[in-house]
């Protein structure tokens, strides 16, 4: 997001053969971005896993706002994989304003029929410790 080039897409076209038209000097990085990785866990039981089906979805259709996903609202989160339904990627021009879009974007992400791990990241993203700037690696363990 910083950069302005969808690494992604990148991976996808360089794994088919394509060459990348890319030149190193020509990426310049801009601003803030931030990334919540949402999970079928359930925060309130030590992150175990929550499958089942998804009954409601609703991403947050806001700019600087990036969701990579393959769930869809009645969609079943199988128990024996990977429990990751979506990263939400935030940018803006500052840390703080990504925090704050960060913020509205988990708000009105509406996922229903299972758990998931987005009130732990609006947890993390209230925090004041967190938002100044000022945690370190025993941050996870006061919230």
């Amino acid at each position: 997001m910083c950069f302005n080039f969808d690494l992604v897409e990148a991976q996808i076209r360089i794994a088919s053969r394509e060459k990348l038209a890319l030149e190193q000097t020509k990426l310049l990085s801009r601003g803030h971005a931030i990334e919540c990785r949402i999970n079928a866990e359930n925060p309130e039981k030590k992150f175990m896993p929550s499958p089942g089906t998804i009954t409601k979805l609703k991403w947050p259709d806001l700019t600087g706002v990036r969701i990579d996903s393959h769930v869809f609202g009645g969609y079943t989160i199988p128990i024996f994989y990977d429990s990751l339904i979506a990263k939400v990627i935030c940018w803006a021009g500052s840390r703080d304003e990504a925090i704050e879009l960060m913020k509205r974007a988990l708000s009105e992400l509406q996922i229903e029929g299972i758990k998931t791990t987005c009130s732990f990241h609006e947890s993390v993203m209230n925090d004041s410790s967190f938002y100044s700037n000022q945690y370190d690696t025993q941050f996870l363990t006061s919230i």
